[in-house]
């Protein structure tokens, strides 16, 4: 009478998990199964919910190469055979003791199944037809029976592993705005940044680390109460810029009355602007913020703005739309340099529904840089600050 031996061969003894997984040799197999090197990569995927590691699975790869065809349920069995030596050399020259401690470790994950000969060598038996009657070695069912649990194992790890990706990357992000505004900030308002330098570079340097779900949590919740600890410095630096629209409208408005028109400057103002070169600083803020901060720009500009360059020339498009002419575009432009100044002008359109006139109040911020007094950049982190409230 046949007889298909569960215990192993020579010193090594009966383990829990062995006898457990010879209920896999009459476990039924899916009905659709993919190939063997599927199986495999979904098990590396997997590897961490099966306790096995990529050295183990290096072996299991090795094992899996024996069998003959390209699906595990095609052929006459899933047994194979191979001997110490040629398992050694597909592994790439493996150790035979660390050959051993590798596949014990894959039958106790109940990955594979070890059929020992009565001498515990490898091999298979052929019967008087010439096909495999019996064979000895490490059996592969448990792969097909598993393929189940193997799946929903690796579809979790896949999961997990891009909402960390997301995680570190959120955590990246704040960081690198919080650098860039705290670096603005530095030169641009009055204020005490040396605290949070500080814990910004704290928080840089905890991302040296390999770090898990939970800590990259926990840093992305610091990162956030920094950032916002950040924009609450700037927008108080400068209270004054979007609170008092109305007075600044009004009392252009008197000035455009004596000045005739805002929309219809007179000849020689236009030739004097063009004598003008457009000179001034280039802007210290992020493209990427002011974009952030003024997404009614999508609404002018589909296809969305990629560089400085397009940010004006986008400004010069919106504003005749403003109602600001083209002497006031350009003293703007002179006055603080034609980044800054656009960067003013899709700030006024951001808040076009409470700025009676445009025009009046691009030309009253154009005087404060005359004289020195006005910077864009506290404009945009009131407007970021607004926009995250909305958010919340």
């Amino acid at each position: 009478m046949e007889h298909i031996s569960t215990t192993p061969f020579g010193r090594r003894s009966v383990s829990a998990g062995q006898l457990a997984a010879q209920a896999m040799l009459e476990a039924p197999i899916p009905d659709v199964v993919p190939d063997k090197w599927t199986i495999i990569k979904e098990l590396t995927a997997a590897r961490l919910a099966f306790g096995v590691t990529d050295r183990d699975l290096a072996v299991l790869h090795a094992l899996v190469s024996f069998h003959p065809h390209d699906s595990l349920a095609e052929g006459e069995g899933t047994i194979v055979f191979p001997s110490n030596a040629a398992l050694s050399e597909r592994a790439h020259g493996m150790a035979e003791s660390t050959l051993r401690r590798h596949l014990a470790a894959l039958v106790n994950a109940q990955l594979i199944i070890r059929h020992d000969s009565p001498n515990g060598k490898r091999y298979a038996a052929r019967g008087v037809n010439g096909g495999i009657d019996r064979a000895f070695g490490f059996d592969l069912r448990p792969l097909l029976v598993r393929l189940p649990e193997i799946a929903s194992a690796a579809h979790e790890a896949r999961a997990a592993a891009l909402r960390l990706k997301r995680l570190r990357e959120a955590v990246v992000l704040r960081l690198r705005d919080a650098a860039k505004l705290i670096a603005f900030g530095q030169e641009e308002v009055q204020a005490d940044w040396d605290e949070l330098q500080h814990r910004l570079r704290l928080l840089q340097r905890s991302m040296r680390r390999k770090l898990y779900a939970d800590d990259l949590a926990q840093l992305n919740q610091e990162a956030e109460t920094l950032l916002t600890e950040v924009n609450t410095v700037l927008v108080k630096s400068d209270t004054e810029l979007m609170g008092g629209n109305d007075d600044v409208s009004e009392r252009h408005l008197q000035y455009s009355n004596i000045q005739h028109s805002d929309s219809e400057p007179s000849l020689e103002k236009e030739r004097a602007a063009d004598a003008e070169p457009s000179t001034g600083p280039k802007s210290k803020l992020p493209l990427y913020l002011v974009v952030k901060a003024c997404p009614d720009l999508n609404d002018y500009v589909p296809s969305g703005v990629h560089s400085w360059a397009e940010l004006v020339a986008a400004a010069n498009f919106i504003r005749p739309m403003l109602g600001i002419s083209d002497d006031a575009w350009r003293r703007a432009e002179t006055a603080m340099g034609a980044e800054a100044a656009a960067i003013t002008v899709v700030g006024i359109l951001q808040r076009a529904s409470e700025i009676r006139s445009p025009g009046g109040y691009l030309r009253a911020l154009t005087s404060k840089a005359e004289d020195g007094a006005f910077s864009p950049g506290p404009m945009i982190m009131a407007l970021l600050a607004t926009d995250n409230q909305k958010a919340v």
